[in-house]
């Protein structure tokens, strides 16, 4: 069974280019991203890993950290992060994870158990490995997304995701389709309008089970 939503993730010890280390103290008290891709020195991971880089100040800003996953070993990625700062014109400085025995892949279910990878393999052989997943600091799996090899992921969407699931847990609330911060949340069924008056003062009643609002500043 792989992971679901509010599932703790495993507490695997992780050998990356930064060093190796627990997942959950890794973690610590922090939000953190964990994005994985089949293989070093392919074209779109490589884009996508410039992304990652560039958002740099964005994910310090929301207490975030991020960390990449791959099946090639340790000196492969600190070769290819000169590559990924070419490309992405910022310096890569999160760690990536040497998966080499798959046992990341497995155990965030995005392998088969049974998967091994051949000599002289390809990005094919572990084309699953194209996921993201936002955790929170409870260790707790809150958001996947997976992709398929072509298509490159959109880190803006990635971003918005994890402001809405910090928004939403933080503030008990829920967010719409496309929601922006600072725009109108979603004031949950379970909270009745006397309650909802009292938290946000006032609101706007769409629907009888939908009721929108803006978050006390």
């Amino acid at each position: 069974m792989g992971l679901r939503i509010n599932d703790t993730i495993p507490d695997l010890m992780v050998e990356t280019d930064q060093g190796t280390f627990s997942l959950h103290e890794w973690i610590g008290d922090s939000w953190a991203i964990l994005f994985s891709h089949p293989k070093d020195f392919t074209p779109v991971c490589t884009t996508e890993f410039g992304a990652v880089a560039r958002l740099a100040d964005e994910w310090e800003k929301r207490g975030c950290k991020v960390i990449g996953v791959s099946v090639d070993g340790v000196e492969d990625h600190k070769k290819w992060k000169g590559d990924i700062e070419k490309v992405g014109g910022a310096k890569p400085g999160f760690p990536i994870i040497a998966d080499i025995g798959l046992e990341v892949s497995k155990a965030f279910d995005m392998l088969p158990a049974e998967a091994y990878l051949p000599d002289g393999r390809t990005p094919a052989d572990s084309a699953t490995v194209r996921s993201v997943f936002i955790i929170g600091p409870d260790k707790q799996l809150k958001l996947s997304m997976t992709y398929p090899m072509t298509v490159g992921r959109n880190f803006g969407e990635v971003m918005r995701a994890l402001d809405a699931l910090q928004t939403s847990t933080g503030k008990g609330v829920a967010t719409p389709a496309d929601w922006q911060v600072g725009e109108d949340v979603i004031i949950p069924a379970a909270v009745s309008d006397e309650d909802a008056k009292a938290k946000f003062g006032s609101f706007e009643t769409v629907l009888p089970y939908l009721r929108k609002a803006k978050l006390p500043g």
